[in-house]
């Protein structure tokens, strides 16, 4: 259930939902994804579903996945400098990392924090950097950011994401609370254009450190 032809079936799938980067896709099917599960449900990692990871949180599902990764790149192939809020157990870290410079991903659940690093490590990423966060606040010192992407809901986009974006940066992520929608917001000069993509449904955006 974890061989290279189950990878290739989900590939297809996504391409028949409409996803068309390329590169993206490829990313995806080279990306171990039941490495980031718990064992007891690794056969169940080439499905297009999101799947527990404890803690009351999930992995999203791949068409998530990568339906945010081609809308943060937009027309480019490569961006310098990244902030991901909520690594969660760093599977969409793993996804990004190939299309960014240096990527800032913070979470905010401890143990989900401590897996996600080890995991990544042994994977060999190097250009992945992670902090005990929350992740409202965004990670300031490290911007600004050509991008920037959310694995959960707040009820507006939160003001310090959009402070924290360069000029010409995007900020990828779902908005609301009993109704979601995938939000992009593009920042040019002082400026922010909004634009609505599709239904969503994520976890809320939480405050707080949970150790």
């Amino acid at each position: 259930m974890t061989s290279q032809r189950t990878r290739n079936r989900l590939i297809k799938k996504l391409r028949d939902l409409g996803i068309k980067n390329e590169a993206v896709l490829s990313v995806l099917g080279s990306t171990p994804r039941h490495l980031f599960l718990e064992s007891a449900l690794a056969h169940r990692a080439y499905e297009d579903q999101s799947i527990p990871i404890g803690y009351g949180q999930t992995i999203s599902r791949p068409y998530t996945v990568a339906r945010m990764t081609e809308l943060l790149l937009g027309d480019r192939s490569k961006l310098d400098n990244v902030l991901e809020i909520g690594t969660g157990c760093g599977y969409q870290s793993a996804v990004l990392s190939p299309f960014v410079d240096q990527l800032f991903s913070v979470e905010r659940i401890e143990a989900l924090h401590v897996r996600a690093r080890r995991q990544l490590q042994e994977l060999g990423y190097q250009n992945i950097e992670l902090t005990l966060s929350d992740g409202s606040w965004g990670w300031a010192e490290k911007g600004p950011f050509d991008g920037i992407l959310a694995a959960a809901s707040p009820a507006e986009v939160p003001q310090s994401l959009k402070d924290q974006l360069a000029d010409g940066g995007r900020l990828i992520l779902p908005v609301g609370q009993d109704t979601q929608v995938l939000t992009l917001v593009t920042r040019e000069g002082d400026e922010f254009h909004t634009e609505v993509v599709e239904e969503a449904l994520f976890v809320p955006f939480l405050s707080g450190v949970q150790r």
